[in-house]
């Protein structure tokens, strides 16, 4: 499973394609986060409100929406036209594209949101790449961490694929999307356009083009010619 089989880094995260190759597998992403800083110029000042509190090197392009009030802890790079809405919690290693939403009440933290993802309503993003156009329903959480603390496995229709990582959240692909109040266990991957339905908890790997439904059950979505 190759990062290039979910997503491609858009032009908008250029400069950090040295660090996320197509060619590895998806979570390898997560493990380079913080390196991916490396060599960036340095933040460019901008207006913050008096209630947006800042730490650490954080770069936030002119034309992102910021809030009333919300943290953001570096490092951390806020791509063109996001919005970040109040209360968001954006705590190091997080890296957003074009175009996003990064919701009221919402943690984000070591993770990759690529262009126009939406994380729009109370919910946790840790250890997580995002694909371009993914959205998760309100109080959807990624979790990250096992309940016994072991290294993460991803299980595919071929086997397991041992990760290395204490912490992963989910990977989603371009375009997936998980409805409201669903959880996604620990080393959880979707493919493009993999839906998960409400208030589901999922494990595992949902091929692209399939629906997950509460009851366990998955389905292939039609195609749109």
């Amino acid at each position: 499973m190759l990062a290039a089989e979910f997503f491609a880094l858009p032009p908008s995260l250029a400069p950090f394609a040295a660090h996320f190759r197509a060619d590895v597998a998806p979570w390898e992403w997560l493990k380079i986060t913080a390196r991916a800083f490396d060599g960036l110029p340095a933040a460019s000042p901008r207006a913050i409100p008096p209630g947006v509190h800042i730490e650490g090197a954080v770069w936030i392009d002119p034309s992102v929406k910021l809030p009333a009030y919300a943290t953001i802890i570096g490092p951390a790079w806020i791509g063109a036209k996001t919005e970040i809405r109040p209360g968001a919690f954006i705590r190091g290693n997080v890296i957003v594209g074009e175009g996003c939403v990064l919701g009221n009440a919402c943690e984000f933290k070591n993770c990759v949101l690529l262009d126009g993802v939406q994380v729009p309503h109370f919910n946790y993003v840790g250890d997580s790449v995002l694909g371009n156009g993914a959205h998760l329903g309100a109080g959807v959480i990624l979790s990250n961490l096992r309940l016994d603390q072991q290294p993460i496995t991803v299980r595919f229709p071929s086997g397991l694929f041992e990760t290395g990582l204490r912490k992963l959240g989910a990977i989603l692909g371009d375009k997936a999307e998980v409805g409201c109040n669903a959880v996604l266990n620990p080393g959880t991957v979707l493919g493009k356009r993999a839906l998960v339905m409400p208030t589901t908890a999922f494990s595992g790997y949902l091929p692209a083009n399939t629906i997950a439904r509460i009851r366990g059950t998955v389905t292939q979505i039609p195609r749109r010619d």
